[in-house]
């Protein structure tokens, strides 16, 4: 049965690896969803234990003799739970907010549309060249205007 078990936590962690890697977006994020998936499974397998359901009260012998499971294997996995549910929903408003703006979800895609907006807004920075004013030098205009 372990090894059932730890075969199955292994071949959705490797499935989670092989689809961070890949270029597309929300594969990304459902490779985060699987590594994350995995960890709960494993952190359950490891506090898995026969015995009664953690209540109280408990029985006189406190809860090793009692024969009752750990508690806190429970609570770290419910919390593991809320935390990678709340990631997958922030990264997938994110992959949306960068659907909305570039209509794709390729990393390479995004990477170019990004680095030709960069070189636009540099282009519209920079002028060609200093515009000198007519007439006066500044230096003169301005000694007759502090007279």
């Amino acid at each position: 049965m372990i090894l059932a078990v730890s075969l199955a936590i292994s071949a959705i962690f490797g499935s989670g690896v092989f689809l961070l890697l890949q270029r597309d977006l929300l594969r990304v994020v459902v490779g985060i969803v699987f590594v994350s998936n995995s960890a709960i499974l494993f952190i359950i397998a490891a506090g898995l234990s026969r015995g009664d359901a953690p209540i109280y009260p408990l029985p006189e012998g406190g809860l090793l003799d009692a024969g009752t499971s750990d508690p806190l294997v429970q609570a770290m996995a419910l919390t593991a739970i809320v935390i990678s549910f709340s990631t997958a929903a922030l990264l997938l408003g994110l992959v949306y907010r960068l659907y909305a703006a570039h209509r794709t979800v390729d990393v390479e895609d995004i990477s170019e549309a990004e680095t030709r907006e960069a070189e636009a807004l540099e282009r519209e920075e920079e002028p060609e060249r200093e515009e000198e004013p007519e007439g006066k030098p500044a230096e003169v205009e301005l000694e007759e205007e502090t007279r």
